[in-house]
This record gives structure tokens, sequence and C-alpha cells, in this order.
């Protein structure tokens, strides 16, 4: 095998742009999406933004970006329009990170840039939070909020409250209202460290926090693949990540943000939005509801991945009656939009370069029906009259799993909170399905209420279990197509 160049703007030819966003993460789902739509909005579009990477936790990788001038390859692969995908493109829009726990100066001079004008985040969920512990002049905040209220008041204070100046901030963190909880704790370290008004009223007039909704799944670094990967791109990248092909970003802010940040005119999958909420309503309620109860249904037929279970002959007429007939009836957004996300939602769960088994969904099965699936079952019927067949099944299929036992050789091991799992280990001592379907049902500490109070459910539920113990879970599934 020839030996691998190393990789930095020496030895690649790469693109140079200006200083204008700063990214606060430098992990794989930032480098793998947002990274990659600047990159592809540079390319696109007269955008010309560079990126500086922040580090927000003292140990993290902004080191190894640097030894490699910021540059990496993102390997994309997935199915789009019916096709596989394999791709492998370097991206080349990070100029240089920062650790602020080491040089705090060089943090606080990016606010002094005049070209700078956003910033994006993912800290993770728990990263938008407010800590009182913080003070304003630790080297840095320890909290993210406190590092970029740090950073926007050398901002306030260099520019001396020029309105012109302020930030747009997209926070990219899997929280429902991000910029809304991103925007609060700013405002809990103006009042914490007396900031004053004249910062306040500059960072609510000239600066904008923009709640988003980010999409993509990113499995990381492709150890498996690394080698085959080196010897396409015929570097020695050891910070490549791997995606998959869809993405999605919804961004709650007005057109004249849209202009400045111009990615949904590049052709990407990128929406700003008057409310992010119907988004996020659709992803939980198409993506993760279906996800939620095909995992129990495959499991218990004899399939083991999300791949196995889409494209299988019965599974699949499950899993998309529950999405196309089921769980998109509840939603508000025009019908061909829905469609539309739907046969994107089958391609990635079809995706040939993905192994997503089942078991690892249903890990906290029942907390996740009752966030992703139940809204959707009394929607669907309060409007219809009737309960939904398939999510009937799902929570059926739930309670028959974590009843345990074996498929074939391999025992079933529920994994949930310890009180669930006791709960239906004592309901599961008795064959009476009716009496195992009101004890569930009836578990307030799970569903906030007691679900046989819904007319029809218990009987429905009951009904299903009966099935599934007496002719298989195959025989259940057919009794709905």
């Amino acid at each position: 095998m020839e030996t691998l160049k190393e990789l930095n703007r020496k030895t690649a030819k790469a693109n140079r742009y200006p200083d204008k966003i700063i990214q606060f993460g430098e992990g794989n789902f930032l480098r793998a999406f947002a990274d990659w739509i600047v990159w592809q909005t540079n390319r696109r579009t007269d955008f010309n933004a560079g990126v500086v990477l922040v580090q927000p936790i003292e140990k993290g990788m902004v080191d190894m970006i640097n030894s490699q001038d910021g540059l990496y390859h993102l390997n994309l692969q997935g199915i789009d329009k019916g096709q596989a995908v394999d791709s492998i493109d370097m991206i080349d829009v990070i100029n240089r990170g920062i650790n602020p726990y080491r040089d705090f100066d060089s943090y606080l001079a990016l606010a002094e840039n005049p070209d700078i004008r956003f910033v994006i985040s993912n800290t993770t969920e728990a990263g938008i939070a407010f800590d009182p512990q913080c003070r304003f002049t630790d080297r840095p905040a320890a909290s993210y909020p406190g590092k970029l209220t740090q950073l926007l008041y050398r901002r306030y204070e260099h520019f001396k409250g020029d309105m012109d100046k302020g930030l747009i901030i997209f926070p990219c963190e899997l929280i429902f209202h991000n910029g809304k909880e991103l925007k609060k704790c700013i405002h809990q370290y103006i009042g914490l460290w007396q900031l004053g008004d004249g910062f306040r009223e500059w960072f609510d007039t000239a600066c904008g926090v923009y709640s988003t909704l980010v999409d993509r799944i990113v499995p990381g670094y492709p150890k498996d693949t690394i080698d085959l990967i080196h010897q396409r791109i015929g570097y020695d990248d050891r910070i490549v990540v791997k995606a998959e092909i869809f993405h999605l970003w919804v961004i709650e802010a007005p057109d004249r943000i849209a202009k400045e940040f111009p990615a949904d005119k590049a052709g990407l999958n990128v929406l700003f939005v008057p409310s992010e909420a119907p988004y996020h309503a659709r992803k939980v309620t198409l993506l993760n509801g279906p996800h939620t109860v095909l995992s129990p249904v495959g499991y218990l037929s004899g399939l083991d991945t999300v791949k196995e279970c889409v494209e299988d002959p019965e599974i699949g007429q499950f899993v998309r009656k529950v999405m196309f007939d089921e769980l998109m009836e509840t939603l508000d957004l025009p019908r061909e939009e829905l469609e539309k996300f739907a046969r994107d939602v089958i391609d990635r769960f079809s995706n040939p370069y993905v192994k997503h088994f089942v078991t690892s969904i249903m890990l906290n099965s029942f907390p996740k029906y009752r966030t992703r699936d139940l809204p959707g079952l009394k929607i669907y019927l309060e409007r219809k009259g009737t309960l939904p067949q398939g999510l009937v099944l799902g929570l059926a299929a739930i309670i028959a799993y974590y009843r345990g036992g074996k498929r074939g050789d391999a025992d079933i091991v529920p994994n949930d909170d310890p009180e669930i799992i006791s709960l239906l280990k004592g309901l599961w001592t008795t064959d009476d399905t009716r009496k195992v379907a009101e004890g569930v049902l009836g578990a307030e500490f799970i569903w906030g209420e007691d679900l046989n109070a819904i007319p029809g459910l218990t009987d429905a539920v009951a009904d299903m279990l009966g099935l599934i113990r007496r002719d298989g879970m195959r025989a259940a599934v057919r009794s709905i197509l």
C-alpha cells in the first residue's frame, strides 16, 4: 500500500475563507452537519464564510483539528432518490480551533473581529444550562451560555454598543426551543453579573438567538472502513467523519436572516420558518414514532435491524401503515410535505450502510411510546372515532417484549427503569392478557394518567396480547393489514 500523505493546507488544495462564524463544538455532528452546510453554501453562493471552532469543554479535539489545518473528509452514505450513494469530500471551511481554557485571550479576541456575524453551537443537551457558580471573571466561565455572554459583552464594549455589530446565533442542541432556552440563560448571566441595562438592550436588539431543529444521523469516525477510506483519499486523515446523506435544518427566523445565511438558496434542505414546532412534531411523530413501534414488532417477528424491518413484506407494510395511514393523519402540515418527509424516512430506514439494531432502539420503550406515539393515538381517536390499529399493536408488542423469555436461542432482556421492569415482571405471572393490559395501562407513573380511560384501548391491547401469545407476532401483524 502506498504511503499516505499528511493532510494539511500545504499538502492539499483548499480554499481560504474569512472568519465569519464562531462554532462552539468541534465534534462529529457539527463537522458532518453545520460545517458541511457552510461548505456547500460557499460553493454554491457568494457566502464566503470561514469557521473558527471553540472547544466548549477543557478536553476536546481542537489540537488534532489544528494539526490538519482544519481540513477533514466527510463520507456520506445512504439512499438518495432510490440510488445508493457513497461519497467522500474534503471540507475546508474550518480555519482554526481555539481552546479557551488554555488561551482565553485569543477566544475573547474573536469578539473584536468586525467580520464575525454568526455563532453556531452543539454542546449536547446539557450544554444549554445556567450555572450560578460561573463568575464573569472566570477564564473561561464553565457553562456554554456563560462563555457566550463573556464573548458578547466584550463585543459590546469593543464596538461601543454599535447596533450593527450584533451576532446571529443558531443553537443546534437537541432540545425543543433551544434558542429560547439559550437566550433565557444569557439574560440570567446579565443579571447575575450585573452587566447593565445598556448591554441587555444591545443583546436583545442587535443580536438574534434563533431556535433550530437539526436532523442527520452521524455514526462518527468510520473505524471499520477507515483503511479503505484512506486508500480512496490518499491522505492520513485522523478525523474523517461518516454521516447519512439525509439532512434537515429548520431555523425559526425571519427572511432577513435567510438572506444573510443563504443555505436554502444553495439547494440544501434548510428551512427558515415562523415556528419550528410543527417540524419538531413531524420529526418526533414520523421518524421517532415508527422507530418505537417497529422495533418490538420486528424483533418478535425474527428481524434484527431497522433495514430488515422496512424491507420485510409484512413488517414493512406494517411500518408504512403506521406512518402514512395513522401518524400522518395526526399532523397539520401540508400532506404533500408530510409524504415527502415520510418517504425520506423510509429511505433512511433502508440505508444499506447503517446497521441499526432494533434492540438498541428498545431501550426505555415505555417512556418513548409515551412521548412519540401516545399523542398520535389520542389525536387519531379524536379525529377518526376509532383507535389506530398499528399503534395499538405497537404498544401490545412492547408489553409482550417486556415479558422476557426467549426468541429462538437468544434471551429477551428488556432494559428500562427498574420500576417498570418490576411491574411487568409481576403482571406477566398470569396468562390473563386482560389483567396485564389493565395493569400496564393503569400505571400512572409511566403515563402520567390512567390509559384505561381511553375508550376501547384496554380491550384492544388485551386482544392483541392474546393473539401474539397464541399465534405469534406475524399473525397479529397480518390481522391488521
